[in-house]
């Protein structure tokens, strides 16, 4: 109470916020917060004088709980009633700021953070200490753990777009000898995720038996405390390794403090202040960092010892080693088969067997191929395109691709097959427009359900001797059974024509003679 007097005493004498700071000993943000008041009901430096009695009633009207010791009797108790409910937040780890919220917000106590504050302080302080208190891990077994994340480093000019663009840090820390592995990035999707495991894993000479990745889209499809879902490109790559993929848990950064903590450290040292011509420059400087300057810092944590050294004599020789075989990256995504029995990957779109149109299903993409997958079984193999269709069309029921798959090409090797009578009627609808007469192509061949190869072919001799070889006409013979028949006239014969020569006309009078 007597400081608030002080201050204000001071302040309206004509000290500036900067003097009343060094000579109290409080933060001008402080200052300015109790000055505020003063000032909104137009108090200014210089005026009239204002009395001990006159500021501490001023004080009681602006800050209450200040002014009046005993204001705790009155918002006390209606926090005590929500005791266990407090206890229980702050075992979950809420805090103080959020407590308050919710008792004013879903339980309507009238109290500031600050005496909710005072509260927890006086009544649950074992509570609230208990929560704070960690316990050390203590030494990891080499080889046994390397715990990774991204961190942002920084904006950066891009060369090649022409523009600023935020530069990522992939960090990998082996718990053991705290050895640092960095790789800047521009992206943080799948295939880069995957990609700096693999440079890391060149970087160490060997691979640690587990993994603990941030709970990130690209390593974690779903995060859970006991069964997490592991991306299936990350999953490969740990199959392929022969690691344990054991992602921290969400929101726990003190499930990995050996890669969040080295984040400032990286900042300060490796990126601020310098320059790089491309992403390629970058990611090789980070190398020489990691070596000859991360890895050369004495550490506390390893008792003065370098996490170089220690790597180099204790650790290098208890990681796994590296597969003989090149890890194949693979990018997976999710998709719908759509009614035309296309599923949407990239930019592309891939036939998938109809028989799985609604459902969803994974793309596998690995160099040239794209692999189709469902319920663990490849279903559809393509070519990968970048744009456009791809289509299998054994994918499609078969009536609904007869006229598609029926093309000239079907129809004469097919024809062939019939005899060379039907082989000519075919060959005389493919001679002009022959996607226009593609249909009576396809009629004439279809025909052969019914009445087989001799018939047809019967049929198709007949209709080539009457001059008609249309698809009306083979059908008629067929139709009549006559196609064994002798030869047909093609129409009713007609009266012939009464005819008379020149002479027959009288050429001076017009008349017939």
């Amino acid at each position: 109470m007597f400081d608030l007097i002080e201050l204000l005493t001071h302040w309206h004498a004509g000290r500036s916020q900067r003097q009343l700071s060094e000579s109290l000993g409080i933060d001008r943000k402080t200052i300015a917060k109790y000055l505020a008041p003063a000032i909104a009901e137009s108090l200014t430096p210089g005026g009239e004088p204002v009395t001990e009695p006159e500021w501490a009633a001023h004080i009681g009207r602006w800050f209450p709980e200040v002014a009046d010791p005993g204001l705790r009797a009155t918002t006390w108790p209606g926090i005590e009633v929500h005791r266990d409910r407090i206890r229980d937040w702050l075992k979950a780890e809420v805090s103080a700021a959020t407590v308050a919220q919710r008792l004013r917000d879903d339980y309507g106590v009238a109290a500031s953070e600050s005496s909710v504050r005072r509260w927890i302080s006086a009544n649950l302080s074992e509570e609230a200490t208990r929560e704070k208190v960690t316990v050390a891990r203590g030494s990891v077994p080499a080889g046994s753990e390397a715990q990774i994340d991204y961190g942002r480093l920084g904006m950066w000019f891009d060369p090649v777009s022409g523009r600023r663009v935020t530069v990522w840090a992939f960090v990998m820390v082996l718990a053991h000898s705290r050895h640092l592995f960095v790789q800047p990035v521009l992206k943080m999707h799948q295939s880069s995720w995957c990609a700096s495991h693999v440079a890391a894993f060149e970087f160490f000479g060997g691979v640690p038996a587990r993994l603990v990745p941030d709970n990130l889209k690209t390593g974690v499809t779903r995060p859970d405390l006991y069964d997490p879902k592991i991306n299936k490109a990350y999953a490969e790559l740990g199959a392929h390794y022969g690691c344990l993929i054991d992602p921290a848990r969400a929101n726990k950064p003190k499930d990995k403090p050996r890669v969040e903590r080295p984040m400032q450290y990286i900042r300060d040292s490796f990126w601020r202040g310098r320059e790089f011509t491309s992403l390629e420059q970058m990611q090789a400087a980070a190398l020489v960092w990691c070596r000859e300057v991360a890895g050369a810092r004495n550490s506390r944590a390893l008792d003065g010892e370098q996490p170089g050294f220690v790597f180099s004599t204790v650790e290098q020789h208890a990681l796994l080693p590296l597969p003989h075989s090149d890890f194949q990256l693979a990018v997976w995504s999710t998709g719908k088969v759509a009614a035309d029995c296309h599923v949407k990957v990239g930019k592309a779109l891939y036939s998938v067997p109809w028989r799985l149109m609604g459902q969803q299903v994974h793309a596998r993409t690995c160099g040239d191929l794209v692999q189709i997958v469902h319920d663990g079984d490849v279903v559809a193999t393509h070519v990968t395109h970048h744009r456009g269709r791809a289509t299998d069309f054994e994918h499609y029921p078969p009536e609904k691709i007869a006229f598609t798959m029926r093309n000239p090409t079907w129809c004469r090797r097919v024809a062939a097959e019939v005899g060379p009578a039907c082989t000519q009627v075919i060959a005389e609808f493919m001679e002009v427009n022959a996607i226009h007469r593609l249909r009576s192509a396809q009629g004439v061949l279809a025909l052969l359900k019914t009445v087989g190869h001799d018939r047809l072919e019967a049929a198709c001799a007949r209709a080539i001797t009457v001059g008609d070889p249309s698809y009306r006409t083979v059908k008629g013979i067929l139709a009549a059974g006559t196609e064994l028949d002798g030869i047909i006239e093609s129409a009713a014969p007609q009266a012939a024509a009464h005819l008379r020569g020149p002479q027959a006309f009288d050429t001076t009078t017009g008349e017939i003679a």
